[in-house]
């Protein structure tokens, strides 16, 4: 990732620096509160804060750039550890906090953990599969404009298939997934499921939920060149 640090202190800089970067992370750095808010506004993964800094402190330069709709994440590093010092830095627009002193390997979990929040982006409400549609907002289904009549279960259980689509889903992952349940009941419950879904998904139409023998169930999108 390509990280901004804004540190006045020469020693923490040069310890996160060779830390982060024997990660494989991309460090650049701003020794004030300035040039920290300037450097900010160039494209960057993750901007880490110190909160106590020359010119102008972290909180402000981070409430200014979430004012301009800076979406990179922010974590603040600092010697302030009150309750009432982590909250300020939240609700500023920090993403996570770590006091100082911390352990290297701390620190890069955390930036780990928010690179890959930031990869995932926001979550889809709508999801598309061919002339199939579910809005996860209104928790309504249709195919080819007409709407599906689903019971709760039926929709998560589709809505599972649909955001793995074109990936084959095991028995066990269905249950874990739609299920939440991480053992075998030893029930029809996936097979039943399925089966009501596809009757009310598929029926009058090309078939998108698949049975792949001996394992699993995918749901795709036709093959345009089979037509």
């Amino acid at each position: 990732m390509r990280i901004l640090l804004i540190e006045d202190d020469p020693e923490s800089t040069a310890f996160i620096a060779q830390g982060l970067g024997g990660e494989g992370h991309a460090i650049d750095v701003a020794a004030d509160g300035h040039a920290g808010l300037k450097r900010a506004a160039e494209d960057w993964d993750l901007l880490i804060v110190d909160r106590m800094l020359p010119g102008l402190d972290g909180l402000s330069i981070v409430r200014r750039l979430r004012a301009t709709g800076l979406q990179a994440p922010v974590l603040f590093l600092t010697t302030m550890d009150g309750i009432d010092d982590r909250v300020a830095g939240l609700r500023a627009g920090g993403d996570d906090y770590l006091v100082k002193p911390f352990a290297l390997v701390e620190l890069a979990a955390r930036v780990g953990a928010l690179g890959r929040r930031a990869a995932r982006g926001p979550r889809e409400t709508v999801l598309r599969v061919a002339d199939l549609e579910i809005d996860l907002l209104t928790r309504t289904a249709s195919r080819a404009g007409k709407a599906i009549d689903l019971q709760p279960r039926e929709l998560k259980l589709l809505e599972i298939l649909m955001r793995h689509a074109g990936q084959v889903l095991t028995r066990a992952m269905l249950m874990e997934l739609v299920w939440d349940f991480h053992f075998d009941p030893l029930t029809n419950l996936v097979e039943s499921h399925i089966s009501r879904l596809r009757g009310k998904v598929d029926r009058g139409h090309v078939e998108l939920i698949h049975t792949v023998r001996g394992a699993g169930y995918c749901l795709r999108a036709p093959d345009p060149v089979a037509g």
